[in-house]
């Protein structure tokens, strides 16, 4: 069945702005945008989320890891399904597009069918989480479908001691039925529309991109442990000084990113003390944050920052220790997939741009089930996480042409009838 590409997608375009801003008003915060796991604010966004989708013809749901989820159905009973989402959580002091655009354009290509049953079902899904901010650890609603929030994670505390499972329990569901939120045996794919959330696109002048790779991440914590000692009497070949070796690590980090092409290394974190003006530093705590989309030049620059640190420490005398916060292997999405959506940005009369995503996304939890793939939108200024957060109309209108492309493609390609039959 063919799918019909409205006309009027700039004026739905500022209906998708519209509802993102209006999402953006329920926060934890005054005056500023904070939603984390199960916060009471969710409610609000699914209260709001499930009146457009049932207008809309979805039976709208949420599972016991707190995710939305709206089926639409296709057009037999049976019909396997397409799932597109992205997470309805943010940061602190977040911008009004991360994540939730993701969900709200995928809200607007159900309307958008006005009724028309596709050989497939649609179901939409709205991540409770997968920023990592509440408990630390990233993706909880997409971890729920792939059958991979254990006992473990369910036991993790945030920093008021209270756990995952608890706060489900507190979010008025029931802990016991989260592997009924592992997704449907016959789902075939996972689409993610979500904002670039850096300047590549907008240096292109092009309002999407095709996302090909998730990069590799690895997140960690180093503690070099000296002596404090009085600044004034200590000479500075006597020093154990734990700042001095944390600058000579930083810098080692910035040179070994530039040497890499693709690479990006950040240490966004320093913590000095005693942490006194006129007292040689005793601990320099610092986090190290690594990226790449090929996991070989992203493991060896892991290493070597390893190896430097060690070295560093020898050298100077002081102790080292290190952990790893996060680790994140690199993830391909579906070449099929990839391919149809450079063809649909095509059809919007816009040239279609392959890239990397630097970012972690759902979609790459998902991708270990089943195939996946993602659409960016250009992030005017490159800006994301911050209030000046923003998308333009336009980029909005086309993003929805190249969903509704997407959606006649999929249900009239051959190679996508396969994928069903086997679903």
């Amino acid at each position: 069945m063919s799918v019909s590409i409205a006309a009027n997608t700039k004026t739905r375009a500022e209906e998708v702005i519209a509802r993102c801003k209006r999402l953006a008003s329920f926060s934890e915060d005054h005056g500023s945008i904070r939603r984390t796991f199960l916060s009471p604010p969710m409610h609000d966004c699914h209260r709001e989320i499930t009146a457009w989708l049932s207008e809309a013809g979805a039976r709208v749901t949420v599972d016991a890891a707190g995710n939305l989820r709206g089926a639409y159905p296709g057009a037999q009973s049976d019909a396997p399904r397409l799932l597109i989402g992205s997470h309805l959580d943010t940061v602190p002091n977040a911008g009004a597009y991360d994540g939730v655009l993701g969900v709200v354009i995928a809200v607007a290509l159900v309307e958008s069918l006005q009724g028309r049953q596709l050989p497939f079902a649609i179901e939409v899904a709205g991540f409770s989480e997968e920023e990592g901010v509440r408990f630390g650890t990233p993706f909880i609603g997409s971890r729920a479908l792939a059958g991979m929030l254990d006992e473990k994670l369910l036991n993790r505390q945030d920093a008021k001691g209270i756990s995952v499972r608890g706060a489900i329990e507190n979010f008025g569901l029931n802990p016991a039925d989260i592997p009924r939120a592992i997704m449907s045996d016959d789902t075939l794919a996972y689409l993610e529309f979500h904002i670039e959330q850096g300047p590549v696109l907008e240096s292109l002048g092009r309002p999407l991109g095709a996302v090909e790779a998730i990069a590799a991440q690895t997140r960690m914590e180093f503690l070099f442990r000296g002596r404090a000692n009085h600044a004034g009497t200590t000479p500075m070949h006597l020093r154990h000084d734990a700042i001095a070796a944390a600058a000579e690590w930083i810098v080692a980090v910035e040179r070994t990113a530039h040497n890499h092409p693709g690479l990006v290394a950040t240490v966004g974190q320093i913590e000095a003390k005693p942490g006194a003006t006129n007292v040689i530093a005793g601990e320099a705590r610092m986090t190290l944050d690594v990226r790449h989309k090929s996991n070989e030049v992203h493991d060896g620059a892991v290493d070597a920052l390893v190896r430097i640190s060690e070295e560093i420490a020898t050298r100077r005398g002081l102790s080292l220790q290190q952990k790893v916060l996060l680790s994140q292997r690199a993830v391909t999405m579906e070449p099929f997939l990839v391919e149809q959506i450079q063809e649909a940005i095509r059809s919007t009369g816009c040239q279609p741009h392959r890239m990397t995503s630097g970012a972690g996304h759902d979609a790459m939890i998902l991708a270990e089930k089943v195939p996946a793939a993602m659409i960016f939108l250009r992030s005017p200024g490159g800006i994301s996480h911050d209030p000046a957060e923003s998308v333009e109309v336009d980029d909005v209108a086309k993003a929805l042409e190249c969903g509704l492309h997407l959606l006649d493609q999929l249900a009239n390609s051959s190679e996508f009838q396969k994928r069903m039959c086997r679903a």
